[in-house]
């Protein structure tokens, strides 16, 4: 299946790693040219040169996205080096893990900002050129607490669903320009951020780490935790020109774990 996406340009943040380098890497593949950031430098010009084996254009950029300068370094960036953005993937680390009795109200904040208003300031650093073109394409990378809340993660609980809310909300006021919003709600998949959620688990049970792996794959009906290949397969057709009226929407990548129909 063509996807469309040869010569489309894509930002996807948080993708030297994880999720967003599958994300970055699935793109690269079908053609389009892609602007990947990260915290270090080492780590996106590891990235950029695995995405590179794919033959098309790829951009690196050391930047946090949590601040407003690191996003404004960015988006000077991806204009400058592809000339815009046809595709954001708004992809990050999670925050801390911990229930509400364990966590001070500052830490609520300091996950408002980087993941609430982070996508608020990359959407509007994209969207007019998008409603110029008649065509965009934007993504959020939430989680499955976003559906059905995840013990000992009520920051990402709360803020997943609160992007999802947002990207509802945008997906409703830009559709006319043929612009799409989706989330894309990952579950337990095999990354970095996945081990140390597993750590934390551990230790707040009081079990190994092995053993925290086999109840949460007991819990997936599919028995084992996802590939970020897999995850990224979506990612990709909901960036092409074939998911044109899917919109507004958050679909799961989970082996099943949500329960709720």
């Amino acid at each position: 299946m063509d996807f469309g996406l040869k010569g489309k340009n894509a930002l996807v943040t948080g993708s030297s790693r994880g999720l967003g380098f599958a994300v970055a890497n699935e793109l690269a593949q079908e053609g389009a040219n892609v602007l990947i950031c990260g915290r270090t430098q080492d780590s996106v010009a590891a990235a950029k040169v695995e995405l590179l084996k794919h033959g098309g254009k790829v951009v690196a950029v050391e930047a946090d996205i949590s601040s407003p300068e690191g996003i404004d370094h960015v988006l000077t960036m991806v204009d400058a080096a592809l000339g815009g953005v046809d595709i954001l993937c708004m992809s990050t680390g999670g925050p801390p893990p911990g229930n509400f009795k364990d966590l001070e109200v500052e830490a609520f904040t300091q996950s408002a900002n980087d993941l609430i208003e982070s996508l608020v300031r990359l959407i509007k650093g994209v969207v007019p050129e998008m409603q110029d073109n008649k065509w965009g394409r934007i993504m959020a990378v939430t989680s499955i607490s976003a559906a059905q809340p995840v013990d000992n993660l009520i920051l990402s609980n709360t803020m997943r669903a609160g992007i999802t809310s947002l990207m509802k909300s945008c997906a409703n006021e830009y559709a006319r320009d043929g612009i799409t919003f989706n989330c894309l709600m990952p579950g337990y998949t095999n990354t970095q951020r996945m081990a140390a959620v597993l750590d934390a688990a551990a230790r707040a049970k009081g079990i190994s780490i092995q053993e925290a792996q086999a109840n949460i794959s007991t819990d997936v009906p599919a028995m084992r935790m996802g590939e970020p290949e897999e995850f990224a397969a979506l990612a990709a057709f909901l960036a092409s020109e074939r998911a044109g009226y899917i919109n507004g929407t958050s679909i799961p990548v989970d082996g099943g774990w949500i329960k709720g129909i």
